[in-house]
């Protein structure tokens, strides 16, 4: 078997943290369990480029358990967890490509690994697995039944492929559903960034000023959180709508040229480029903190903050390097600009994972299933597996609900009926 991990001796403690996460994920089980049983995934190679973490391994072992020849990179150089690609690789027989703070070249040369498997399935954290099959391996694209996204910047960009007639084939967007954004989004993404935030900082929220740039399920769930912290809580959005709700939800909205100068701590969660740039930096308190819970390490403009900045002092603190200005102000950047919640946390909690790992397992056997009728396009999960999942997850929660009667079924489907 073909990998390259940090250590394999690391296997040990890796299976102990993934058998933590498992207790944790009963959805995923479930479906691991049907799979075990049936092999919806039989024959088919699957890479998949995600974030390398002990729920990321549970899903794995789904896929695997489905009959799938998988085989795993990572989505972030510093998203992996060490130990977890260790016991995947010796426990679990599967092959990994990911090292955590690998460099930019290693990172691809990972991506390239995972496409060499010739997938015929591929999952993505951020399209980064789906744009390189479609730049650098066209006759691999010809073959690739589909594939599953899990990001709102992968999304992005997909939805951009597809305008633009590039996309060869199907893609499931899994970061669009329900039982993805409306719990991992806002859920897992506002408890986790402040868990980065304050593992890097130690930093006592309460009375601070926290700028959050973006006001999707990701920035509303991270702006919510801190507002439970005793923060006070600035929003800055494009979108007038978001604006409106973050407005009455209790929020300060204003423009980043504004809040620049009041923020104590500011975070870009838009998928978005340069968000936070010279102008802003340029503006900013001593000892202000900046971080990232976007994909990608672009939302700050990190190349500008270098060229204002007189000297770098690097690791200050883990994950915090400090650009004094030349008027001797400082501004700490977080994780190099990198996901805060993966580099320096452990990014979403295992509960909140099972919900969209399970529909990511249930998409994938969707694509499969359905292979021959789906076109080069991006499409919504189907509700049928919304429903599965959200019902089995009440369930493993202990929770029941109502349902209709015969007689509001047939007043619902009715217009006959009025006052």
């Amino acid at each position: 078997m073909n990998y390259d991990i940090l250590n394999i001796n690391l296997a040990a403690e890796g299976v102990r943290r993934i058998e933590w996460a498992d207790n944790d994920m009963p959805v995923l089980r479930l479906i691991r369990e049907r799979f075990e049983k049936e092999k919806p995934l039989a024959g088919k190679r699957m890479s998949a480029c995600l974030h390398i973490t002990a729920e990321t391994a549970n899903l794995a072992r789904t896929l695997k358990a489905g009959g799938a020849d998988i085989v795993l990179c990572a989505s972030n150089p510093l998203s992996t967890q060490d130990d977890v690609t260790a016991a995947l690789v010796k426990q679990y027989e599967i092959p990994v490509f990911a090292i955590k703070g690998e460099d930019n070249e290693t990172y691809y040369k990972h991506i390239h690994a995972a496409i060499a498997h010739k997938p015929q399935v591929t999952m993505d954290d951020g399209a980064d697995l789906v744009s390189n099959i479609h730049f650098d391996y066209p006759d691999i694209a010809k073959t690739v039944l589909g594939s599953m996204e899990e990001t709102t910047t992968g999304v992005i960009r997909l939805r951009a492929m597809e305008r633009d007639g590039a996309l060869k084939f199907p893609v499931i967007a899994v970061n669009d559903a329900t039982t993805k954004n409306l719990f991992d989004n806002r859920y897992g993404t506002g408890q986790s960034t402040v868990d980065g935030i304050i593992r890097a900082t130690d930093i006592l929220l309460a009375g601070k000023v926290v700028v959050v740039a973006g006001y999707g399920w990701c920035g509303r769930g991270f702006a919510t959180r801190c507002k439970g912290m005793g923060a006070n809580v600035v929003v800055c959005e494009i979108n007038p709508i978001r604006a409106i709700e973050a407005a009455m939800d209790g929020f300060m909205v204003m423009k980043m040229s504004e809040a620049a100068s009041i923020g104590d701590l500011f975070c870009t969660l838009t998928g978005n480029i340069n968000v936070l740039r010279k102008e802003h930096f340029e503006k900013m308190k001593d000892g202000a903190i900046v971080a990232n819970s976007g994909h990608f390490n672009v939302e700050i403009d990190i190349p500008a903050l270098k060229n204002m900045a007189k000297e770098c002092r690097k690791n200050v603190r883990n994950f915090i390097d400090q650009y004094v200005l030349n008027d001797g102000r400082r501004i700490n950047l977080l994780a190099e600009g990198r996901l805060i919640n993966l580099a320096a946390a452990e990014g979403h909690p295992a509960s909140v994972m099972d919900m969209s790992f399970a529909t990511q397992a249930l998409a994938t056997e969707f694509v499969v299933n359905n292979a021959d009728s789906l076109k080069a396009k991006v499409y919504n999960v189907p509700r049928e597996i919304e429903d599965i999942v959200s019902t089995l997850k009440l369930e493993a929660m202990g929770i029941t609900i109502d349902k209709l009667t015969s007689e509001q079924e047939k007043y619902l489907a009715s217009w006959e009926m009025g006052t």
